[in-house]
């Protein structure tokens, strides 16, 4: 059985986070095993605090845990603190897992920051690491300093991102169709699907990018992986959960 290492933040209604991203793995036939960067309180309806771990905590137990068991990719969400993400990027050395980093700064529900710092100096410690970095729009023009309102500008961020690939998501664009931009080098595919009125929902990019870490956890090129994590999502949005009164969320 393949393993990947989830490194996130714990949501304790588990539809996003750790929890949500081990149960992502199991449906993938893959095995989780997980670092937590901090605690948050939240329900369904959104997030009222989050609280993150010490960076030597997170770094000592990345340490201990990548030196007993070896993993075949990695899964970074929220880190809650810039030095948390210098932490994980000197653990991340001992392995040459893929790592695909969904850079993870506020929730859809809710202004509580889920990253503490300048996301740009998170970018700086962790790309040189990750083999795929998957922001929406708000974390790309965060990452970039770049507005990214439409699909040009989705390849432009796209290419200033200094990541191997780069995953822009247009979820948040307007329009019938939903359009994601994957950069993988030079090259550049297109992901487009009719857009769903799904309404509030909780956990979408956490779930995608795990998904995705576990099809390369597997062997498969990275196109490929996006092309069925995306195919594994769109069949989560079909039927959909409503684990409490707040949004609704995929696993």
């Amino acid at each position: 059985m393949k393993t990947i290492l989830v490194i996130a933040g714990l949501d304790p209604s588990a539809g996003a986070g750790l929890l949500a991203d081990a149960r992502v793995a199991a449906e993938h036939g893959v095995r989780a095993v997980g670092v937590v960067t901090a605690t948050t309180v939240q329900d369904t309806a959104g997030v009222r605090a989050a609280n993150p771990l010490s960076p030597d905590e997170v770094e000592e137990a990345l340490g201990v845990l990548l030196s007993d068991i070896e993993v075949d990719a990695v899964k970074i969400g929220m880190l809650g603190d810039v030095r948390t993400a210098e932490a994980c990027a000197r653990a991340l050395a001992a392995t040459r897992a893929p790592v695909v980093w969904d850079p993870v700064l506020r929730p859809s529900r809710g202004g509580v920051p889920l990253l503490r710092g300048d996301p740009a100096q998170a970018a700086r410690a962790l790309l040189h690491e990750a083999r795929l970095v998957t922001p929406n729009l708000a974390e790309a023009e965060a990452l970039t300093g770049l507005q990214v309102a439409d699909e040009a500008a989705m390849r432009t961020a796209a290419a200033a991102i200094d990541a191997p690939a780069v995953l822009v998501k247009g979820g948040h664009l307007a329009g019938p169709r939903a359009v994601d931009v994957l950069r993988d080098g030079e090259s550049f595919t297109r992901f487009d699907a009719p857009r769903l009125d799904a309404g509030p929902l909780h956990g979408t990019g956490c779930i995608l990018s795990t998904a995705i870490a576990c099809g390369l956890a597997a062997g498969q090129p990275l196109a490929e992986a996006v092309g069925c994590a995306k195919a594994y999502l769109d069949r989560k949005l079909a039927a959909l959960l409503a684990p409490g009164r707040g949004a609704r969320t995929l696993v």
